[in-house]
């Protein structure tokens, strides 16, 4: 009877630690980092999603402009191949996740470019939607990665406050990374007439 109570008074005080230490909160923070990680990805896929349509779209109209549509359709390959669940979400991976997003927007952009030269493309109906439908998801990602951002904050902050600290570590809790601003973005485009 007295090794059944002690386990008892064992477990319930084990049990009142991680409930007064927030162990629960920081399951539910780690949860809500991972479906605003998911949501972010969700967006990417819809991007490489649309990429096929566009890329098919201009190869009609701009056939001798293939070294752009190889490097649109190669850097769609490159982000797609580089996956990263939510659990390792570590500074390097994010970087790497990133730069393989950013080329693949860098060749967007100059698809877009090479479409501008072709007045009959530009007037195509399916092009400017596809146009419509990567621009509305472009927008998509930029809110999925501020939200992302956002629910890491409150997460990092809350696996730093003390008395969590000190347990944090123990359990696995590690701080998520941030989603940085790309290279040359401070910088405005120059618009030339």
């Amino acid at each position: 009877m007295k090794k059944k109570l002690l386990t008892f008074a064992v477990l319930l005080g084990v049990a009142a630690l991680f409930s007064g230490c927030n162990y629960n909160t920081l399951v539910e923070e780690q949860e809500n980092v991972e479906k605003a990680w998911s949501e972010v990805e969700n967006q990417y896929q819809r991007r490489s999603d649309l990429i096929p349509n566009i890329v098919n779209t201009v190869k009609g109209y701009a056939a001798h402009e293939q070294t752009t549509l190889t490097d649109v359709v190669e850097a769609r390959a490159n982000a797609s191949s580089v996956k990263i669940q939510a659990e390792d979400l570590t500074e390097e991976n994010l970087a790497r996740f990133q730069q393989a997003q950013d080329a693949l927007s860098q060749g967007i952009g100059r698809l877009m470019a090479v479409a501008e030269a072709y007045p009959d493309l530009k007037a195509n109906e399916n092009f400017l939607e596809l146009q419509a439908q990567l621009e509305g998801t472009e927008n998509r990602i930029t809110v999925a990665r501020r939200n992302y951002n956002e629910t890491a904050q409150v997460y990092n902050a809350e696996i730093r406050k003390f008395p969590t600290i000190v347990y944090a570590g123990w359990f696995g809790f590690k701080k998520k990374p941030y989603f940085q601003a790309s290279a040359g973005a401070d910088r405005a485009p120059v618009v030339e007439f």
